[in-house]
């Protein structure tokens, strides 16, 4: 059955705070909209049909023939474009697009924009501060808490906004005044075929860009088009022009800018040399952005991390315990290994839940070098353990509360307990802030 639409007919797939914020934005330019969801009862559902009750909504199963009767989707970022219904509305001529797409089109201010599979909150995070300190009028979202759409209409003169792939895929050109793709590591490879396809999303960050900050460290993060782009560089021990670094004295490691010292890395609050990382491609960023250094440097000095990031807890017996809840990926946990690695001690690692498909052999290297233990959780503890392999102590526990006594019997004096999955949480928990609370709780509890 062909049905005949009209040319500003949109259909919203998924609900959620992004849908949420995808219908309120459309409505309110007098957009005929519809919505459709996979579930009976979404978060979000009494919201919508108390505000707009006008709206269709279609809950289930996706019904192709009901997408076939609309030119635009605006799909929600948890949602793959590569489902049947929405891969045969594309292929009959609709136009595919997210909430990000919807924002970049309408931003009246420039957009500072940060991906990266590790570190994107952190930066994220801290240039808003930077601005804020600055006197700008900045808004701070995206990917993480404010939908994008909601930040217009503010009176904002920057725009910093966390992105992810998934938003990422249905982006078109987001014009950024700065951009950044921090790193790339295996993640959700649960939903992209290859690490390529992935790598490609992320990369849609620099369409339009007019300053990308590249880390000199990680070659997926230099912009395949580099027509028209400038750089603005970070990268340890790569003292150049226009390049955010690092050098050692006797005074200790210093943060640099080109050939000037800027601030010693022993005076910031964040732990492990990742986070030196984060603060190089935060400075850029914001020196991008027209941020006055001082102001930024001075910012850095007191930013003091974010909950579930390599978070001290405590220090139990001469053991400190670490909350790494939010590395989700091996990356993520590769990096906290090899930046928490005491002097005179060794890490005993609480790892595992869903891995989402990934490959868990980047980390077997600083498991078998800086790791005494070993102590897995979750759906996918076994293929940690196989990945590997039998140069380490390891054990399987039940629980997380299982898992802290484990570790806890096992750390010696000078160690570090370091939570940090590798995976994502919803195989036991609600998301990595329940799974990391938990894990505070626990050890606050020795």
């Amino acid at each position: 059955m062909s049905v005949i639409v009209s040319d500003r007919r949109t259909l919203i797939v998924g609900l959620g705070k992004t849908g949420l914020s995808c219908v309120r934005y459309l409505s309110e330019q007098g957009r005929e909209i519809a919505v459709a969801d996979s579930r009976e009862a979404p978060p979000g559902l009494d919201e919508l049909r108390a505000g707009w009750p006008d709206v269709p909504v279609h809950l289930g199963a996706f019904d192709a023939e009901l997408f076939a009767g609309f030119n635009e989707l605006v799909v929600s970022p948890g949602i793959n474009i590569a489902e049947p219904a929405i891969a045969r509305a594309s292929k009959n001529g609709a136009r595919i697009r997210g909430d990000i797409d919807l924002f970049a089109e309408a931003a009246d201010a420039p957009i500072v924009a940060i991906t990266g599979s590790n570190g994107k909150t952190t930066v994220t995070t801290l240039v808003g501060e930077m601005a804020k300190a600055a006197g700008r009028r900045v808004e701070v979202g995206g990917n993480i808490g404010t939908p994008a759409l909601e930040l217009l209409g503010r009176g904002a003169d920057l725009y910093v906004l966390e992105l992810s792939s998934f938003q990422l895929e249905t982006t078109e050109e987001l014009n950024a005044l700065a951009a950044t793709v921090l790193n790339v590591s295996d993640d959700h490879m649960d939903r992209y075929p290859n690490k390529m396809a992935y790598f490609q999303a992320k990369q849609r960050i620099f369409r339009g860009c007019k300053n990308a900050v590249v880390n000199l460290d990680d070659a997926l993060s230099t912009p395949m088009a580099r027509d028209n782009l400038r750089f603005i560089c970070f990268g340890f021990h790569r003292v150049n022009p226009e390049t955010f670094s690092t050098r050692d004295d006797d005074q200790g490691t210093w943060i640099t800018f080109g050939f000037d010292n800027l601030l010693l890395a022993s005076d910031l609050h964040l732990m492990g040399q990742h986070n030196i990382s984060n603060v190089m491609a935060a400075l850029g960023l914001g020196y991008a952005a027209g941020l006055p250094m001082e102001v930024m440097l001075d910012v850095a000095r007191r930013f003091p991390g974010l909950p579930h990031r390599c978070e001290f807890i405590r220090q139990v017996g001469g053991v400190d315990y670490i909350n790494d809840s939010k590395g989700t990926n091996v990356g993520a946990s590769v990096a906290a290994i090899e930046s928490l690695a005491p002097e005179r001690g060794k890490v005993v690692l609480i790892a595992g839940g869903d891995g989402k498909g990934a490959d868990f052999a980047p980390l077997q290297a600083p498991v078998l070098l800086h790791c005494r233990a070993l102590v897995l959780i979750g759906q996918d503890a076994g293929q940690v353990a196989e990945a590997i392999g039998n140069g380490v102590d390891s054990h399987i526990a039940r629980s997380l509360a299982e898992a802290v006594t484990i570790a806890s019997g096992l750390a010696q004096d000078g160690d570090r307990v370091l939570l940090s999955p590798a995976c994502a949480s919803f195989d036991m928990f609600r998301d990595y802030g329940d799974r990391g609370d938990q894990f505070r709780t626990l050890v606050e509890a020795l």
